[in-house]
């Protein structure tokens, strides 16, 4: 079975991706199941194995069918769009905001010509991206209109939790003004495709509330009433195996012990915090997150 190739955007060269990227193609496992390409810039790659202890070797490359994949050598495509002199670490700026774009934009062209067959992001700065004048909020509306998707959410997972977002990087205030049933119905749509198309054939949702016991009959707030319930049953008579609304403080549990597949819900945080209490794990003996 042949290798997949999986494209590492390097990230904002003022922040940690670089330091990220090379740690992980310093474990073999990964080369055992893919071939690893990171998409950036050799002077912030060269930089980050100074710090980090390891016999790794660069091999810059010009196109995909130079590839190794070899553990040892990072495969590296420089776009060469930025210097050492024109960034400080942890510091902000347009330079560096641009040259994290064009890698993002590197690894969805190549991934959109077949050349690669996913694209890892390594993090960006949202004021440096802003400041080199992009007016997308992050890496999912960089990506939807990259590849003219019209109908996108975003959906994290980890092997006990699955989310999907209505609204993702928008003030609270105006997340609650965009749950609305033209917006919630697509998203139901856009889990149950993205579960079968990860092999659940009959995959069971779960809808979050947005407010406190999923507005308690109207007592809390009206948008369950008014958008969510009609949404939900819409996507019911579609023949979607669909529930809620779920109290929004009950329905993760609920998803953790399997008896829905993923929850669908209503903004940013509601689905970040409990993915990153479950995600990331901190060791108070060493001081470390994983």
């Amino acid at each position: 079975m042949q290798k997949p190739i999986i494209a590492i955007t390097m990230g904002d060269p003022a922040g940690i991706g670089a330091e990220i990227a090379v740690k992980a193609l310093g474990n073999e496992e990964i080369y055992k199941k893919s071939k690893p390409v990171i998409i950036g810039s050799r002077c912030a790659i060269d930089d980050a194995l100074k710090i980090i202890p390891s016999n790794l070797k660069v091999k810059v490359i010009k196109d995909t069918k130079e590839i190794q994949g070899e553990f040892g050598t990072i495969d590296l495509i420089d776009l060469n769009n930025i210097t050492l002199d024109e960034f400080s670490y942890g510091k902000v700026s347009e330079e560096a905001g641009k040259a994290s774009l064009e890698y993002i934009y590197k690894g969805i062209d190549l991934a959109m010509e077949g050349q690669v067959d996913a694209v890892v992001t390594g993090p960006i700065h949202k004021e440096a991206i802003k400041a080199a004048g992009s007016p997308f909020a992050g890496h999912t509306e960089i990506f939807a209109t990259r590849t003219q998707t019209k109908d996108y959410a975003m959906m994290l997972a980890d092997e006990s939790l699955r989310v999907i977002h209505v609204s993702t990087h928008v003030s609270l205030r105006q997340a609650c003004d965009l749950v609305k049933k033209e917006r919630v119905l697509p998203v139901i749509h856009l889990a149950d495709k993205a579960l079968k198309d990860l092999g659940i054939k009959h995959p069971k949702i779960g809808v979050a509330g947005l407010n406190p016991h999923a507005g308690e009959g109207g007592l809390f707030g009206r948008e369950e009433l008014e958008e969510i319930i009609p949404a939900i049953a819409q996507a019911r008579k579609e023949h979607i195996n669909v529930d809620g609304p779920v109290p929004p403080d009950t329905i993760f549990s609920k998803v953790i012990g399997g008896q829905y597949d993923i929850a669908v819900v209503m903004y940013h945080d509601q689905g970040h915090i409990p993915m990153k209490v479950i995600g990331f794990k901190y060791n108070k003996e060493t001081n470390k997150w994983s």
